[in-house]
């Protein structure tokens, strides 16, 4: 082979290993409002523990009217109950399972009108 060939690959190999290079460093981060599939399946699993905790614990009329979202472990309580203690056993419900790392509690109480 020539020199100029050589010369030519050697270039050429150069540039795919530095387009390479570059590529891996543009690559996307972990993002820390985007789940991974693994930590979606898991947040999924933990609301519907929280969810048949709330059931077992405080009765399937509460559990019906509590909303569960989670996020990465972290448990929301949202809805509208009867009273603050049906709240409060639903938020300590919430807490026992595992795999919840906070749980935070919008639940509101039904207007008495």
């Amino acid at each position: 082979m020539s020199d100029k060939t050589e010369m030519k690959r050697g270039l050429l190999v150069l540039g795919i290993a530095a387009a390479l290079g570059l590529g891996a460093c543009a690559a996307p981060q972990e993002s820390p409002t985007r789940r991974s599939a693994g930590q979606f399946t898991d947040d999924a699993a933990i609301t519907a523990k929280v969810k048949s905790a709330i059931a077992t614990d405080v009765g399937a009329r509460t559990a019906a009217a509590v909303n569960v979202d989670t996020y990465r472990g972290t448990v929301e309580l949202t809805g509208f109950v009867d009273d603050r203690d049906t709240a409060a056993r639903a938020e300590a419900a919430a807490k026992k399972v595992s795999g919840v790392r906070e749980v935070k509690n919008a639940i509101r109480l039904k207007s008495s009108s």
